[in-house]
C-alpha cells in the first residue's frame, strides 16, 4: 500500500489501525482480543515494524529487512511493515527493496507512507495501491478539536478553537499539537487573546487598515498605518500574514465560494463592505503582489511592505 498526503493527515495513524484490524480477528462471537488491541494502541504489538526512512534510508537497513520478512509472524496472521517518510530512501535502498516488492511473503504486507508520492520511484508506485489523504477541512478540525478540548477540561469559544485550527493548515496533528501547547502555557481557560499571543499572531487593528487601502488603492492610509505597526514593534513578516488572509477571505467572499470560512457573522459582514465597490480583480493583484514578498532579511523592516502597497496604488 502507498498513503500520500500532507503531513498531520493520518497516514501513519491508518496504517497502525491497518496492521491492528489484519492481526486483532474477532471470534464467531464477534469479540476482539482486549490484549491485542491494547498492543497495536499503544505501539508495542510485536508483529507491526515500523520504519523511519529518513533516518534508516540506506541499502544496509532494506537488507536487514529482506532478511528478516522471510520470518513468520510473532502472534498473528501477517507481519506489516510500516515505512514512514519512504521518499527519503536512497536509489539502492528502492532496489533492493523492489526485490521483495515483486515477490512478497503471503504473510507480509508493507505500507509506504509519504508526502511526496512523486519522488518513489516508478518500479515502486507501480507495485502498489495507492491512497491519496487530504488536508482536514476547519470544520472537521474543530470539531476534533472540541471533542479533545471537553475531554481535557477546556473552557474555550468557537472562536478560540477556529483560530487554532486556521494555524494548523489542514494538518489535524499540528492542531492538536497546538492546543497541548497552549494548554501548557495558559491552562485550561483558553481565550482569543492568549492564543493569539501564544501562537504569535499579530493583534493589531492595522491590519484591517492596510488590507483596506490596499484594494481601494490608498497609499497615504497604507503607508500611515505600515510606518506605525513598524514603529510599535510589529514584526513585518506576521503582519502581512495576517493582511494576506484577511484579503484571501475576501476573495472567497467576494466570489461567493465562503462556504468553508469559519468566521463570525459580524467579520464576514465587515469583509462584505470592505469589498462592496472592489473589482475581484484588483483583489487578486494585492493577494499576488504581497504573496511574493521576501523577509528573508529583517523581518521588522517595512519597506517592502511600502514598495509593494506603492506599487499597487500607482499601477
Amino acid at each position: 500500500y502507498l498513503f500520500s498526503g500532507p503531513r498531520g493527515t493520518g497516514k501513519t495513524s491508518t496504517g497502525r489501525i491497518l496492521a491492528k484490524a489484519l492481526n486483532c480477528r474477532p471470534d464467531i462471537a464477534g469479540n476482539v482480543d482486549a490484549e491485542c488491541e491494547n498492543a497495536y494502541d499503544e505501539g508495542r504489538a510485536f508483529d507491526l515494524i515500523e520504519m523511519d526512512a529518513a533516518s534508516n534510508r540506506g541499502i544496509d537497513e532494506i537488507r536487514d529487512l529482506r532478511e528478516n520478512v522471510g520470518y513468520a509472524p510473532a502472534i498473528g496472521p501477517y507481519k506489516v511493515y510500516l515505512i514512514d517518510e519512504a521518499h527519503m530512501l536512497t536509489d539502492a535502498a528502492f532496489n533492493a527493496l523492489l526485490k521483495t516488492l515483486e515477490e512478497p511473503p503471503p504473510h507480509v504486507i508493507f505500507i509506504l507512507a509519504t508526502t511526496e508520492p512523486h519522488r518513489i520511484p516508478a518500479t515502486i508506485s507501480s507495485r502498489c495501491q495507492r491512497f491519496d489523504f487530504r488536508r482536514h477541512t476547519l470544520p472537521i478540525i474543530i470539531g476534533r478539536l472540541k471533542l479533545v478540548g471537553d475531554r481535557e477540561g477546556v473552557k474555550a469559544t468557537d472562536e478560540v478553537y477556529g483560530l487554532i485550527a486556521r494555524q494548523a493548515t489542514g494538518s489535524l496533528r499540528d492542531a492538536e499539537n497546538l492546543l497541548d501547547q497552549l494548554i501548557a502555557y495558559h491552562g485550561t481557560q483558553l481565550t482569543i487573546e492568549n492564543v493569539r499571543l501564544g501562537l504569535g499572531l499579530v493583534i493589531d487593528a492595522r491590519v484591517e487598515v492596510v488590507a483596506r487601502a490596499a484594494i481601494h488603492r490608498e497609499l497615504a492610509a497604507g503607508l500611515t498605518a505600515i510606518t506605525a505597526a513598524r514603529d510599535d514593534g510589529i514584526s513585518m513578516k506576521p503582519f502581512v500574514h495576517e493582511v494576506i488572509y484577511m484579503l484571501r477571505n475576501a476573495l472567497l467572499i467576494k466570489a461567493g465560494a465562503d462556504n468553508q470560512l469559519a468566521l463570525t457573522r459580524d467579520e464576514i459582514d465587515d469583509l462584505v463592505e470592505m469589498t462592496s465597490d472592489v473589482r475581484t480583480q484588483d483583489i487578486v493583484t494585492t493577494l499576488s503582489v504581497f504573496g511574493k514578498l521576501d523577509f528573508s532579511g529583517d523581518a521588522y523592516d517595512s519597506l517592502p511592505v511600502e514598495i509593494a502597497l506603492a506599487e499597487l496604488c500607482t499601477g
